[in-house]
């Protein structure tokens, strides 16, 4: 999803809307070393990759992803197995990385901290009155995982163990519960999701941040520390599995773009964008599946197609340059997609030259800034090298890209913003990490022969992964236009 779009004149064209209880035993253990293992192969394989081209896996499976949508209960199944993989592997593996051995979620139904529905199982909907979540990571014992919810661990799934079972003092005893917790264990720091940059590392109200501090011993409440780091870095990395089947998410919303640019969806002449955006609302519904922004289709015209039809005009015409941007929700993983296609006028069997060469310098512009990614680097290095390059090329494009996954916009370094070509503080300054994903996003301009040499933006993204191999598309990128008779 784009945060501003542009086409032609450079004005925009729409707005964007906007393991088991008891973590330390044998079981739970084995798998976190598994884990690290696997992390730790990552990070030497990364340290030897070459800086060279890599397979940018460009096709389109094509492979009716749409047509396989699992069942709610299979939904549930699967979701869980991942959060136990996550929280055996991720969470051991992100306290030792930032030096955090004792980190607290604390939040208040319908007021969740932004990490806290993706650490409780399915069916779980909400945090439940107060509700606590610990992780403390025992050493040689490994991670222990702890709850102090007001209902137990019932409310967070089977992943925790209870340790809050007095309710005769209230939600207030709670606290008193953490605070002896940390008295007895003696954590050298104590991590809460407190941040000034940082919306993911956030999530702690000032009133409940009160209540800590209050239950809390002098000596302890000393050992605060902004886990913030911790948060963005949960939300981010996927595991093996998830990057696996990211390929199927993509795949799903390749189809439903497949669906509405083609005469399926699209009569010339008659159809307006608005009907095909709320088709699409409808095909999403219907499949059981979940949109996070209001889709939209933009059009781009020849001058001379404007002044025919009026600068407000809607309706698809033959002649046009249509633009799409769709992202939808699907096992806990968000998507984000611009493709563009174009209506054939009468006799026309392809597009304008000018456009395919638009769409071309837009793919190289993609496969450029692909190439920039490594290991450690910030997003703004990326992103500015990737600029410098294009401009070498004679390409003209902008930047915005942003990470993709459990959230949208989600969370991870920020790759340039429409606004902000010249580099982005703090987010921007966030190093590049292994397992991680984003919606390569930008667009690129050029002039239009067929169209009176008129400037065109062209929008692009979708979903790709950054692991040991370098940076690939999930499932592909068109480098043709779709194309509506």
């Amino acid at each position: 999803m784009r945060q501003r779009a542009f086409f032609g004149d450079g004005n925009p064209i729409h707005p964007i809307p906007r393991a088991r209880i008891g973590v330390s035993g044998n079981r739970a253990n084995r798998a976190a070393v598994t884990g690290f293992r696997w992390m730790a192969a990552v990070l030497v394989l990364a340290t030897a990759a070459s800086a060279g081209p890599v397979d940018r896996n460009w096709q389109m499976a094509g492979a009716r992803d749409i047509d396989n949508i699992l069942p709610e209960k299979a939904r549930a199944e699967v979701f869980n197995r991942w959060l136990e993989w996550r929280l055996n592997n991720i969470v051991p593996m992100l306290m030792r990385r930032e030096g955090i051995d004792l980190w607290m979620v604390v939040n208040r139904e319908y007021n969740e901290d932004p990490v806290y529905m993706s650490m409780v199982s399915a069916p779980v909907m909400s945090a439940r009155r107060l509700s606590i979540l610990i992780f403390h990571d025992r050493g040689a014992e490994g991670v222990k995982r702890l709850t102090a919810n007001w209902h137990g661990s019932g409310s967070t799934g089977p992943f925790y163990e209870m340790i809050f079972k007095d309710r005769s003092k209230g939600w207030k005893g709670q606290f008193e519960t953490v605070a002896a917790y940390i008295r007895e264990h003696k954590p050298k720091k104590v991590g809460l999701n407190l941040s000034e940059h940082w919306a993911f590392g956030d999530g702690l109200t000032v009133g409940l941040m009160r209540e800590i501090e209050k239950a809390l011993d002098p000596a302890d409440r000393a050992k605060i520390v902004s886990a913030e780091r911790l948060c963005i870095g949960w939300l981010e990395t996927r595991s093996p599995m998830e990057l696996s089947v990211y390929r199927h998410l993509n795949g799903i919303a390749h189809d439903l773009v497949g669906e509405f640019f083609s005469n399926r969806v699209i009569v010339p002449d008659v159809t307006t964008t608005e009907d095909v955006v709320w088709w699409l609302r409808q095909r999403i519904t219907d499949a059981g599946l979940e949109t996070w922004f209001q889709p939209s289709i933009s059009i781009a015209r020849s001058p001379d197609d404007q002044a025919r039809y009026g600068k407000g005009d809607r309706t698809i015409r033959r002649g046009d340059l249509l633009h799409c941007d769709i992202g939808i929700r699907y096992l806990g993983l968000c998507t984000d997609t611009q493709h563009n296609a174009y209506v054939l006028r009468t006799g026309e069997t392809e597009a304008p030259a000018g456009l395919k060469e638009l769409l071309r310098r837009g793919n190289r512009l993609q496969e450029i800034f692909m190439d920039e990614f490594r290991t450690g680097r910030t997003g703004n290095e990326i992103y500015l090298a990737a600029l410098a390059k294009a401009k070498a090329e004679g390409i003209e494009g902008r930047i915005y890209t942003h990470p993709l996954g459990i959230h949208g916009h989600a969370a991870g370094p920020t790759l340039g913003l429409t606004e902000a070509q010249s580099g982005v503080p703090v987010q921007g300054d966030y190093p590049l990490y292994e397992n991680t994903c984003y919606a390569i996003e930008m667009s690129a301009s050029h002039v239009i022969p067929e169209w009176g040499n008129t400037r065109v933006s062209m929008g692009l993204e979708d979903g790709a992964a950054f692991t040991k191999d370098g940076c690939r598309w999930l499932d592909g990128y068109p480098r043709e236009l779709y194309l509506i008779k």
